[in-house]
């Protein structure tokens, strides 16, 4: 890959991890606090989805720079 697009890699998985935090912790305002975590925190599911697709793409972008740059000094020496 080349280093714009890990760059773009990079920054939406900064974006979807920002997002998972929001997911993680937002709470209707409308609800009371009750004992079931389903009910009280409702979009946690999106949260570890957006996690999960986060640190594939930060995976991706570190696996491509880190053979990139390993061939770069393959070919310095």
């Amino acid at each position: 890959m080349k280093f714009k697009t890990e760059i773009c890699l990079l920054v939406t998985a900064i974006v979807l991890f920002a997002l998972s935090a929001f997911f993680y912790s937002y709470q209707p305002a409308g609800q009371e606090v009750s004992l079931s975590l389903s009910f009280s925190y409702p979009y946690r599911g999106y949260a570890f989805t957006s996690l999960g697709f986060g640190s594939v793409l930060m995976a991706a972008a570190s696996i491509s720079y880190s053979k990139r740059s390993k061939d770069y000094v393959q070919q310095q020496l």
